[in-house]
This record gives C-alpha cells, structure tokens and sequence, in this order.
C-alpha cells in the first residue's frame, strides 16, 4: 500500500495541468473577485470583510477541487484500462485503493490552501492570529475529505467519458449553490434556505466561526459527518459493485 501511495503522490504532482487548476486557479479566482474590494467593507452579518470572508471560500474550493476532479476522473479511466483490475489481483486491500487516491490528492490540496492564504494575507492584507491560520489550515484540509470520498465514489458511477461532465455538473454546483464563489446572502431567500443544507456550505462555514473565533455550529459538523458517510458508504458499495462486475 506504501508503493502505491507513493505512485499517487509521484503522479499528482507531475500533473502540470491538474496542480494550476488545483493550486494556482483558486488564488487566481480570490484576486479577482476579491482584488478589488474594499478591505474594510463587511459582509452583511458575518462581521468579516469580503477578502476574510472569500479567502476560506477560495482555500476551500481549492480543496475542494483537489479532491474532487483529481479522483474522479483518475479512478473511472483506471477502471477502463484495466488498472484497477489488475490491483486486485494483488494483495493490496480495497481500502488501500482508496487511501492512497485521497493521499494523493491530499498533497495537492495543503497546496492550495497555504496559498490563498499567502495571497490573502500579502495582497488583501488579512490579518488573523497564529492559532487562526493553524486552525483554519487543518480544518479546511480535514473537511476536503468529504469531497475525496465524493470523487472516489464518481469514479467508480461513470464511464471515463461520462465522468467529466457528471464531476463538473456536481463540483460547480456545490461550489456556487454552497456560496463558495459568492456569499450566500446575495441569493433569494428560498435559494439560501437550501443551501444550509450542502456539504459546501457547512464546509465554509467551520471555517468562517474560526475566523469570527467562536465554535462552529452543530449543525454544519453534523451536514459534513452525514454527506461524509454517504459518500464514503456509496464509494464503498459502489467499489464492491466494481469488484463483482470484474
């Protein structure tokens, strides 16, 4: 299991296209919407300022996509060119299959996380204490698990053709409907009602209570823990499924 996690590792990071999408293209998206903005300007009732308030949008959709595009797509043309198949004939356990995909994808999302937050800090000017930066870090790293068992069970739904437009339908979905691209209070009411109840709304919002220090809510840890047992329960059954089929 070591080996292949170090082949994953190895493969993640020779991905040119896949590390600027995953590292730089979240910074890139923060200057943009955020470059420009008024630094001491809130956002209505969160009591953060929009670069605060879009720097753990960005971090986590830098996550988000590290997780989520890298596995997806990596696993259901895996499965078709019979790479998968033939891992199985070794002696290497289903959930070693599954570790070393989200290990792999780990690496490339600490990345992007550390830099919206470099970008953030130099060019917006945000200013938040050490056990802040740290906390935000790990819980915005720990929560893109979600999204890896998310892309590990798109994987093993899709075809390698199908899988592409399923991921992105589903990541730009959760991105916008969760409020990472914009705040959510901008959305009609009915929209809002809704989205408190994404996995990428309760994402960035652990990470926004560490920025207003306070304790996050039960409610978007419990979102998180139940879409995370959903998705890593149907990536599982899903597996299986694979398994039987081969």
């Amino acid at each position: 299991m070591n080996s292949l996690i170090k082949l994953e590792l190895t493969r993640a990071l020779r991905n040119r296209k896949f590390l600027f999408f995953s590292v730089i293209y979240p910074s890139a998206l923060f200057l943009l919407i955020a470059g420009n903005a008024d630094s001491s300007a809130e956002v209505d009732g969160t009591g953060l300022t929009l670069p605060t308030y879009m720097m753990v949008s960005m971090a986590s959709f830098g996550a988000l996509t590290a997780v989520l595009m890298g596995n997806s797509e990596r696993i259901a043309k895996e499965r078709e060119s019979g790479w998968v198949r033939q891992l199985r004939l070794t002696t290497l356990p289903g959930r070693g299959y599954v570790l070393a995909k989200t290990a792999g994808a780990a690496v490339v999302s600490l990345p992007s996380i550390v830099i919206v937050f470099v970008v953030a800090a130099l060019v917006k000017d945000v200013r938040l204490d050490a056990w802040q930066w740290l906390a935000l870090t790990g819980a915005i790293w720990a929560g893109s698990l979600v999204f890896a068992a998310l892309g590990v069970a798109l994987g093993y739904l899709a075809s390698g053709d199908a899988v592409r437009p399923i991921t992105m339908l589903t990541y730009f979905g959760l991105s916008i409907l969760g409020g990472l691209w914009m705040p959510t209070t901008t959305f009609p009411q009915w929209l809002q009602d809704i989205a408190e109840w994404l996995p990428t709304h309760a994402y960035a919002a652990i990470g926004r209570a560490i920025e207003q220090c306070r304790a996050p809510q039960t409610q978007d840890i419990a979102i998180l823990a139940v879409f995370f047992v959903l998705f890593a329960g149907g990536a599982a059954w899903l597996y299986r499924k694979d398994t039987l089929k081969a």
